[in-house]
């Protein structure tokens, strides 16, 4: 299935998978944010506006998802790959609010992210302008958005190719084990869409969508998960190549993936592929 992205908004969520802000040293930025229980997310993020202009800052309108590769931004070297699970959503709007989010279908993402200190907002360190971010080309359709539905049978797994070696960046994770999934994710991110607020690293996305004019489509990010011990403490380098592969578990091993990509067979319709070239 393919998606016009650069004619819908895109977010990320933060803090969607315990364990990952940590790791990424930024569990600190949302100190100040307060979540219904401490499982929550901790907010939504924009990575791309179509209509920058009025409160959406003019970066952000800049397109910056590439399914082919990352190129480094001006000034900064310490990327990591962050390894996601991306989906596209229906947006009903009703009295200016949104009222229900209808999963459409999903893909593999990489939500990219500078390990930048000093950053104001989420966002600054998420798009730095065009091939900033990652989204698979084969996005697979939705039947049902629950423990019964097909993406609850998906895994996420993240490699890095470097000097002829291929390394797991992050760790195997189901998309079942989201902290917040399927209507509880849905619910938090309507509220989130409706009430943010423009405090801490958070922003008013609500704003955002509104100047958009309430579009009927968004995709987002739901979460980055857990790296690997490789992954945690190796940033990006030019040459290198990231791969993010969303497959079923019932149909393939972790082991198998490995091989598939070292043997370049990355076609298979039912896996949401994501490759990417790291470049300076």
């Amino acid at each position: 299935m393919r998606i016009e992205l650069s004619e819908i908004p895109c977010f990320g969520v933060a803090g969607n998978f315990t364990g990952h802000l940590e790791q990424a040293g930024e569990d600190r930025d949302f100190a100040g944010i307060k979540t219904a229980d401490a499982a929550a997310p901790k907010a939504v993020f924009p990575t791309y506006i179509p209509a920058a202009g009025g409160p959406v800052p003019a970066f952000l309108g800049v397109f910056p998802f590439d399914s082919e590769r990352i190129i480094f931004p001006a000034g900064d070297n310490r990327l990591q790959v962050e390894s996601e699970c991306a989906v596209i959503f229906d947006v009903l709007w009703k009295d200016g609010l949104a009222a229900a989010l209808k999963p459409v279908c999903f893909g593999a993402s990489n939500d990219c992210s500078i390990r930048k200190e000093g950053a104001k907002k989420i966002s600054e360190k998420k798009n730095w302008g065009k091939s900033s971010k990652g989204l698979s080309e084969n996005l697979i359709e939705i039947d049902s958005f629950s423990e019964s539905g097909n993406i609850a049978g998906y895994r996420i797994a993240s490699f890095l190719e470097r000097d002829g070696k291929i390394i797991e960046y992050g760790e195997d994770s189901a998309i079942r084990d989201y902290s917040y999934i399927f209507s509880r994710l849905t619910d938090w991110i309507i509220g989130r869409m409706n009430f943010q607020k423009d405090e801490g690293p958070a922003e008013n996305i609500g704003a955002y969508l509104r100047e958009s004019g309430f579009p009927s489509r968004v995709m987002i990010s739901i979460g980055a998960t857990r790296y690997t011990d490789f992954g945690e403490h190796n940033y990006l380098k030019d040459g290198d190549v990231s791969y993010i592969m969303l497959y079923p578990e019932n149909k393939f091993s972790n082991g198998q993936i490995q091989r598939m990509i070292a043997e370049n067979r990355l076609d298979s319709p039912e896996i949401s592929v994501l490759r990417q070239r790291i470049v300076i």
